[in-house]
C-alpha cells in the first residue's frame, strides 16, 4: 500500500468514525430528552392522584 492510499484510508476511517460519533451523541440527547419527558408525566400523575 503507497503513502498517498494510507493516508486516504486513514481519512475515511476518520470521517466514518466522527459520523458514529455524532450519531452516539444523538442517540444519548433523544434518551435524555424522552427520559424527562416520561418524568414529568409521571410527576404530573403523581400529583394529581386523587
Amino acid at each position: 500500500m503507497t503513502d498517498d492510499a494510507a493516508r486516504e484510508a486513514e481519512q475515511q476511517r476518520l470521517k466514518l468514525e466522527k459520523k458514529r460519533e455524532r450519531y452516539v451523541w444523538y442517540y444519548l440527547a433523544y434518551f435524555l430528552f424522552g427520559i424527562h419527558i416520561v418524568a414529568f408525566v409521571m410527576i404530573y400523575a403523581v400529583l394529581h392522584a386523587k
